[in-house]
């Protein structure tokens, strides 16, 4: 077994140090069927990978559907792994006609309808992580809160947990539950360092709660070679890694967020598993703290 497992808090599940992200599954010529992806799912527990990422909106609301048509196909059901899923977002479409717009419904009864639909698509019986997958600013913290409460007393699902929360956002929601916020899935790259700076991951430290990060590759952005922006940070991944034994930059970007003391969950997307498997040596790479902010110095242009 490559990955390695952590406790994403105290009061909170056990998870893999890495989880894959099943948004794009239904595009995966690897994960585009029930049985592709209950395959796939083996091959990533094999290695360590049991944490999966998903959330009701992914595929046009189909990814959880499959995902718990792969469950079904898969010889283990559902042992062995974790299941992340958000809810919150309302997006336009086919799937929900009555939505006008794109909005945020964090209210009690959304919460509770959405889980449940989750718990039906997946075909289990509780999730081990709902994330509130955006801030909704009408509902108020204390409905959101109660609602959270509830579907924990109810076994319907384990812990709780945010995403895309800027700081004073969790603090107000945290501030109403009596249960400990767990993560806070959040965007974070050699691409995208403002958790750094704005205050994200010193309040993950300080709860001890790992974030999840989303697009930790910068939506592979890193790999273009045709990206003159992203040049000078290609050249610090490839140089570092060299240094360390590999010429793998996506490995080395993981490597980099992974050295953070708030313990970040990178969330891989690849639905290719050589991918996946080569990207998964990541936990095995040490980095220097003078190569980590030679990466964050190519990253910004300069430090501070």
């Amino acid at each position: 077994m490559l990955v390695p497992r952590q406790k994403l808090h105290a009061r909170g599940p056990e998870v893999s140090r890495l989880a894959w992200g099943v948004w794009r599954a239904l595009k995966g010529d690897a994960t585009n069927t029930p049985a592709k992806l209950a395959t796939f799912i083996d091959q990533c527990v094999e290695i360590g990978i049991t944490t999966f990422d998903l959330a009701d909106i992914y595929g046009n609301y189909e990814i959880e559907g499959l995902f718990g048509a792969a469950l079904r196909a898969r010889s283990a059901g559902r042992k062995g792994i974790e299941i992340v899923s958000k809810f919150g977002v309302c997006n336009v479409g086919a799937a929900r006609p009555l939505n006008r717009v794109k909005h945020y419904n964090n209210s009690r009864a959304h919460i509770e309808a959405t889980v449940e639909n989750s718990l039906r698509a997946i075909g289990t019986d509780h999730l081990d992580l709902p994330l509130v997958h955006r801030s909704d600013f009408l509902a108020p913290a204390e409905e959101t809160a109660l609602a959270l409460e509830d579907l924990v007393a109810a076994g319907k699902v384990r812990h709780v947990g945010v995403s895309n929360h800027a700081p004073h956002q969790l603090s107000l929601l945290q501030s109403k539950l009596v249960l400990p916020i767990v993560t806070n899935q959040i965007e974070l790259s050699v691409l995208a360092c403002a958790p750094l700076f704005d205050g994200t991951l010193a309040q993950a430290q300080e709860a001890a709660a790992a974030p999840m990060i989303w697009s930790p590759l910068g939506g592979g952005r890193l790999f273009d070679a045709a990206d003159a922006a992203t040049r000078p940070i290609r050249e610090a991944l490839h140089e570092v890694g060299l240094r360390r034994g590999t010429d793998d930059v996506g490995a080395v970007a993981l490597a980099w967020l992974l050295c953070l003391p708030s313990r970040p969950i990178p969330v891989l997307g690849s639905t290719q598993f050589a991918r996946l498997r080569l990207l998964a040596k990541a936990v095995q790479l040490q980095l220097g703290r003078q190569d980590w902010y030679q990466i964050l110095a190519a990253a910004r242009g300069k430090l501070a």
